[in-house]
């Protein structure tokens, strides 16, 4: 148990040119004014860095180029696969996922989410194309991982999988959980009796 069992309140003002803080308690203590001093050159010194960018920007705003990179390369990746080419259309995919993924920390996260949940849905279709069963699984799970619900593709798109690699009972629990989640969605309801009448 601390004995530190009183607390003290201490005015502080702050200088609104410079934002250098001071106690406005008379007299002051010198723990407290050194303290104080050690905050004020902190702040200096950031301010006086040479790469002022090191410091994040306001959690406010988003790169509107990022942005619109990201939607460049989903939509070159559904043109792709739109022809066919599902290799080239899995490249754009996992390009975008890269640009989705390495945004900064101080962006929305539901941004984020948003987009590699489409980008891993769509990347996911592809490889079922190819009949790349595990990767397109393990893609849609990813998708459903970012956004559970209002993802009803990517519940179904991994039962799917599930369901082409033989493992029945897995695909019945993932369909089922997809259904508790999304609702009466018409393709999970098929897929699940599909499911059902191979267990059968």
């Amino acid at each position: 148990m601390s004995d530190l069992d009183t607390f003290t309140f201490i005015p502080l003002k702050i200088d609104p040119q410079s934002k250098a803080i001071s106690s406005a308690a008379q007299p002051s203590s010198r723990i407290l004014e050194a303290e104080l001093e050690a905050l004020n050159n902190l702040h200096r010194s950031l301010h006086s860095l040479e790469a002022p960018h090191i410091i994040p920007p306001p959690p406010v705003p988003v790169n509107p180029k990022r942005s619109a990179n990201v939607s460049k390369l989903r939509e070159s990746g559904n043109t792709e696969y739109r022809k066919q080419r599902y290799p080239e259309a899995i490249k754009f995919y996992t390009l975008g996922l890269q640009m989705a993924i390495t945004r900064p920390m101080w962006e929305p996260s539901q941004l984020v989410r948003e987009e590699i949940s489409q980008l891993y849905s769509n990347r996911a279709q592809a490889h079922m194309q190819l009949a790349q069963w595990p990767e397109a699984a393990a893609d849609a799970e990813s998708s459903v991982e970012a956004k559970r619900q209002g993802n009803a593709k990517a519940w179904y798109r991994r039962g799917k999988c599930l369901l082409e690699m033989g493992r029945f009972e897995e695909a019945r629990e993932w369909v089922s959980k997809g259904l508790e989640v999304e609702g009466e969605e018409k393709e999970l309801i098929e897929l699940l009796k599909d499911i059902e009448s191979r267990l059968a």
